[in-house]
């Protein structure tokens, strides 16, 4: 019951720390990336659909994506998705290629970007936090219904705690990770 437990709580923060990975993804750094586009929907004979699912994303150097869409008509579209988008590039076309330049970041955006990050990182950790509440929770359950000792409750939270530093610990290496990215030049 307590390996349940304490497996299900590892699965759960696993899941944050994963989403974490992609949320930390999506944030600009100064080079290009496919994933910077994959939050942009494009208007797709009537649905909306994401940008990946209308055409090819490509890095073509270190500052400019160029995305190939698979129908001709789409590229105005794909083109005004792009600029509407909260990520403030101009694309430019060239038949059904659309070159995305990155402008470089400025010091005042980049320290904006990190306030972003450490949020991001900081709503991880409250996750994680919860997943180990919920797990305390769940052993002091059993400990009511006369399943398992205290003595094996306390040792069910030691073993959460060390999941939830553990845990802990992968947040802070990928948000020093990111922090740094997005400092370098």
């Amino acid at each position: 019951m307590i390996d349940d437990i304490k497996k299900d709580a590892a699965d759960r923060m696993g899941k944050s720390v994963d989403s974490l990975g992609h949320e930390l993804a999506k944030v600009r750094t100064g080079r290009a990336h496919p994933s910077l586009l994959d939050h942009i929907n494009v208007s797709y004979y009537g649905s909306e659909v994401p940008l990946n699912q209308a055409a090819n994303i490509n890095v073509e150097d270190a500052r400019t994506l160029a995305i190939t869409v698979w129908e001709k008509s789409m590229v105005q579209p794909v083109e005004k998705a792009i600029m509407n988008s909260d990520l403030g590039l101009n694309p430019n076309t060239a038949g059904t290629v659309i070159r995305v330049p990155l402008p470089p970041l400025t010091e005042e955006r980049r320290r904006d970007l990190i306030r972003v990050v450490r949020h991001e990182a900081e709503q991880a950790k409250v996750a994680v936090r919860n997943i180990r509440r919920d797990a305390n929770h769940d052993l002091k359950a059993l400990v009511k219904e006369k399943l398992v000792s205290e003595d094996d409750e306390r040792r069910g939270e030691e073993l959460v705690q060390k999941l939830t530093d553990e845990h802990v610990k992968k947040i802070d290496a990928l948000l020093s990770v990111k922090e740094e990215d997005l400092m370098s030049i």
